[in-house]
């Protein structure tokens, strides 16, 4: 459920919710073990990253290595929000340059699109003004990424650290890690990922998984396919028999050639944490009770999404990471601790291995690739 198309009454009744602050007790509660689990898991995402070197000969991202496209677009901040949304960079209209990238979530750049998985979005927003988190002192950049699935199955650090474990052990013999992971009390979450549904990605809805402050609040946060065309295509999914391995990157082309794309970025706001716990994020936060609110839109040009330029050059330079932005955006919750630890190990070693420097690039015209000629009175003011 969203409130896009809802009422005056609708969102009066919205605005006067009890919603959870940020800093109340118990929003956050580190648990036991957790920097031991963390540290394990990012020597195991780089385990992953070595045997994919040995494939490939190069050295991709531990989580999210296929590049599916890359598009650049302007995420449009409404002006006329109610008070309870008008938080942190969402407090006033404003349009922000930003350079995003569609993905495929597992560790293997070479892997099948015709195999269902969860799928990937990033987004890097630009001429972001506020006070910056540590990680991004020096980078006005807010950092944005998404997940196809609503439920992060790796829920926390021991979830993780276990699941990683297994992957890691049977994940080129599926039947065996099925056994194990039928013996876990979260066993449909673990399995869900196989079954998700294999479908255009600019028509796939994205979901944060994870809790973030949002200024005064706590909230999850959403991309919604907003188009005709994209709605549309959503009907169509891949054909295993029929297409072929790059489908998926396919269709974006095909896309972004001739359409331009709209996202609506959604906003859950928490008022309950034993029904919408932060630390755990293998819970859906129920839309019926806590409704998604529409707070910005991006908006998407048409364009080429598949740039051989820009793609090797992200894959090669840029770290997309949740802890470079604002501290009135800071992520909460034991899976954000540990990206706070894993992402940048994992980039260390890309670096080292593929011998290229990390860019934390400040402007859209810092990354390479055509610009749409739609953006450029836009980049002028901007």
């Amino acid at each position: 459920m969203d409130i896009s198309n809802r009422g005056v009454d609708d969102e009066a009744k919205l605005a006067d919710r009890n919603y959870t602050r940020w800093d109340a007790q118990g929003v956050e509660k580190i648990a036991e073990n957790e920097e031991e689990d963390i540290k394990a898991v990012a020597d195991m995402i780089n385990a992953i990253q070595k045997a994919q070197f040995n494939n490939h000969r190069h050295c991709f991202s531990g989580t999210h290595a296929r590049t599916q496209g890359i598009i650049k677009g302007k995420l449009v901040v409404h002006d006329d929000l109610p008070k309870h949304l008008k938080q942190s960079m969402f407090d006033h209209g404003a349009e922000y340059p930003v350079v995003c990238r569609y993905s495929s979530e597992p560790g293997d750049p070479g892997l099948d699109d015709r195999i269902p998985q969860p799928r990937g979005f990033a987004m890097k927003v630009f001429n972001v003004d506020g006070d910056f988190l540590p990680g991004g002192v020096d980078i006005p950049t807010q950092d944005i990424e998404f997940n196809s699935t609503p439920a992060l199955d790796l829920a926390d650090a021991k979830t993780t650290r276990d699941i990683i474990d297994l992957r890691i052990k049977y994940g080129n013999n599926q039947p065996e890690l099925y056994n194990h992971l039928e013996a876990r009390p979260d066993t449909d979450l673990q399995k869900f990922r196989d079954t998700v549904r294999n479908t255009h990605l600019e028509s796939t809805r994205q979901y944060s998984q994870t809790a973030f402050r949002f200024g005064d609040y706590v909230a999850k946060y959403c991309l919604v396919p907003n188009s005709a065309t994209q709605k549309k295509l959503y009907e169509e999914t891949v054909k295993p028999d029929a297409d072929p391995s790059d489908i998926l990157s396919r269709w974006l082309q095909n896309f972004h050639r001739d359409h331009d794309a709209e996202y609506l970025l959604q906003f859950q706001l928490l008022e309950n944490l034993d029904d919408q716990p932060v630390e755990y994020a293998g819970k859906v936060w129920d839309p019926e009770k806590y409704p998604w609110q529409t707070v910005a839109t991006l908006v998407v040009p048409k364009q080429d999404s598949f740039d051989w330029e820009m793609k090797n050059f992200w894959e090669d330079h840029i770290r997309v990471d949740p802890w470079h932005g604002l501290k009135t955006l800071q992520p909460l919750g034991g899976p954000n601790r540990l990206r706070k630890v894993v992402y940048p190990a994992s980039s260390a070693l890309r670096r080292k291995m593929n011998a290229r420097a990390e860019v934390n690039v400040k402007s859209m015209a810092e990354v390479p690739g055509p610009i749409p000629p739609a953006l450029n009175n836009f980049l002028v003011v901007n």
